[in-house]
């Protein structure tokens, strides 16, 4: 690896003030990322005024972000480590700058699914980069988990940080006004960058293989895209055939990345059994914890009756006892044996979920309470899992063992909201009358469409009685994943391969 002299730390050396100041720096990229999934949920009704557009560019508005995002992340992951992860991180936070000017002032619906599409392709540089130099800069195992630990919470509040914060925005400037506030931060890290973070790359990267990046585009977008139309339209012979088409490219793309010798997925990553295991685990975290988000949101809309800024902000409250959760973990994994914490973990989220089971139709309470019992869980898992895989990978690989990490995320969360949002959705349609108008039966949104108080009183109920149902089911799906993490942690602690910190 080549790095500064003055600031790289020898492996199990303690990193200093310098590196900490560092990794405050390397949380901007991380929270503005994160954000920017959410913060169009107030901006779209203006959004709709000023630029007029149709029904599926509204939809690509909204999704062709998290497909860019998603579909590039083992590129980025596997480019940060050949030309460097600061040197990626820098060229990403520009692009990311210049696409939310972009989107800021555009002028029309393409202009801006174009500039969201750039902003998902400079998220996928970020995000591997940053954890990538997470990696190199703390070598010491506590110090690293810490930061770990900071990180995942810093993750999952930017998402609900992102939906308050634009409708704070909204309250008081135009719409563009929500990709305006990542320029400065971006603009600080493109200053401080340079000075305080080291860089690091794969001394030996070999050959970048280009024929993989489509491959793996082909095989990542086709089955969240097919996952995510399942989740909001029901599962149909068109999506089906676009997942298959995915898993098949999929194949494709590890048949190549096995055979050769400067694949773009390292060999490497897979010979500590730890990193499959937390990569699977974290995938099944990300599985809770979009899939609660189908019917939480929902809830607090359609059920309770909330405008989208009061029910936002009553989300953003469970992130306060997550923003405590992962540091703790970590600091309890450090004294006791990582696989009971993460079992743990997974019980507490199963727990949360049991409380969500509980809920009525007037439950506000019952729904902070479980919704911060299971997201405390869950953070608690993605943090000493991601923590295990990072540590498990060969150092000058961190980038793209982080980006595996994501991609793995975004499955899992893809995942999870087509299986809860199904077992809901079949639950919720199998509880309205017969007699109801197609549109009440397929959501409660359609049933509140509809003005009639008693078939919105019945939806009500029957949307209560799916999250209720979904809930369970969510609940002995991470039971299952805490007798997983029980066995498979154990058996990556005998499995460690020398050499690696």
């Amino acid at each position: 690896m080549t790095t500064p002299p003055s600031t790289a730390t020898a492996p199990g050396e303690l990193a200093g003030r310098r590196e900490w100041t560092a990794f405050v720096v390397l949380l901007l990229p991380l929270l503005l990322v994160s954000m920017d999934v959410s913060v169009l949920f107030f901006a779209i009704p203006s959004i709709d005024r000023d630029l007029a557009p149709s029904a599926t560019q509204q939809l690509w508005i909204f999704d062709v972000y998290g497909f860019a995002l998603s579909g590039l992340l083992i590129t980025m992951g596997s480019l940060g480590d050949r030309i460097g992860r600061r040197k990626l991180l820098m060229i990403g936070a520009f692009a990311f700058s210049a696409a939310s000017v972009g989107a800021a002032y555009a002028t029309g619906p393409e202009m801006l699914i174009a500039a969201r599409a750039l902003l998902g392709i400079g998220g996928a540089t970020l995000m591997p980069s940053t954890m990538g130099l997470v990696r190199n800069m703390f070598r010491d195992e506590r110090q690293r988990s810490r930061a770990v630990g900071i990180w995942s919470g810093a993750m999952a509040g930017g998402i609900a940080l992102g939906s308050v914060l634009s409708g704070v925005m909204l309250e008081h400037f135009w719409w563009g006004s929500v990709f305006l506030i990542n320029v400065p931060a971006m603009v600080l890290l493109l200053v401080l960058v340079p000075v305080l973070v080291p860089e690091f790359r794969d001394p030996a990267p070999g050959r970048f293989d280009f024929p993989s990046v489509p491959l793996s585009m082909g095989s990542v977008l086709p089955v969240v895209y097919g996952v995510k139309e399942s989740a909001a339209h029901g599962m149909d012979a068109r999506n089906g055939l676009i997942i298959l088409a995915g898993l098949a490219i999929g194949w494709v793309f590890v048949r190549r990345q096995r055979g050769r010798s400067d694949a773009m997925i390292s060999r490497e990553l897979f010979r500590a059994r730890g990193f499959a295991a937390g990569i699977g685990l974290n995938a099944l975290a990300s599985f809770a914890m979009m899939g609660s988000a189908f019917f939480t949101t929902q809830y607090l809309q359609s059920v309770l009756g909330m405008g989208t800024m009061e029910a936002s902000l009553w989300s953003l409250a469970p992130s306060l006892a997550v923003g405590a959760a992962a540091p703790a973990a970590t600091a309890v994994a450090q004294r006791t044996e990582r696989s009971h914490v993460v079992c743990a973990g997974f019980v507490i989220a199963a727990a949360g979920f049991g409380i969500l089971a509980l809920s009525g139709t007037d439950s506000l309470w019952l729904l902070l309470v479980g919704s911060a019992v299971m997201s405390s869980g869950i953070v608690t898992v993605m943090a000493l899992v991601s923590d295990l895989a990072l540590s498990t990978s060969p150092p000058e690989k961190a980038s793209s063992a982080a980006s595996l990490l994501e991609t793995g995320q975004e499955f899992g969360g893809a995942m999870g909201m087509a299986l809860l949002g199904a077992v809901a959705t079949a639950v919720y349609t199998a509880e309205m009358p017969d007699s109801a108008p197609d549109v009440a039966r397929r959501t409660l949104p359609g049933a509140l469409s509809t003005g009639d108080g008693s078939l919105i009183s019945v939806g009500r109920e029957a949307f209560v009685h799916s999250m209720q149902f979904a809930s369970v089911v969510g609940s002995l799906i991470l039971l299952a994943g805490a007798v997983l993490a029980l066995t498979q942690l154990r058996r990556a602690a005998l499995s460690r391969p020398s050499g690696v910190r």
